[in-house]
């Protein structure tokens, strides 16, 4: 699934450099370029979850940013922040809806996790690079405070 996901990134790369959409082959080169860091770190090819892990983290670093843009009155630079994350969330699975997460929470609670450090470990596999974590964590000291 790696090898997948990697050359679907290099093959999108290099047509979108052969169309000469400079945003998409400057998105697409920066998320190579992580995943390629990443890999020097761990000091090996990443498995398929840890490339969708960095394409998330990718994600969420430009709406994070875009958010600060924003926030900062600079309209411009947050819709071009946002627009990078549109087209790096297209590698990603779909997302879940927080009624679909509160449902998983629900059932490793029914299953006898009682408390936010037994849950958050079984459910941030599921979820991972699909929904935010802490907005999970929210969800999750929700259901265990009975809201």
């Amino acid at each position: 699934m790696t090898d997948s996901l990697k050359e679907k990134l290099r093959a999108d790369l290099n047509a979108a450099r052969l169309d000469r959409d400079r945003e998409r082959t400057l998105v697409l080169s920066t998320v190579l370029a992580e995943i390629r860091n990443r890999e020097i770190e761990t000091g090996g090819d990443l498995a398929g979850d840890g490339v969708r892990a960095v394409v998330a983290r990718a994600v969420r670093q430009r709406l994070d940013a875009a958010e600060q843009m924003r926030d900062a009155g600079r309209e411009e630079l947050a819709e071009r922040e946002e627009g990078q994350a549109k087209v790096l969330r297209a590698y990603l699975p779909a997302e879940l809806s927080e009624d679909e997460v509160r449902e998983m929470v629900r059932s490793i609670v029914d299953s006898g996790a009682g408390h936010i450090g037994a849950v958050m470990p079984r459910l941030m596999p599921q979820i991972q690079g699909r929904f935010d974590g802490r907005a999970a964590s929210a969800i999750v000291r929700q259901e265990l405070d009975g809201v």
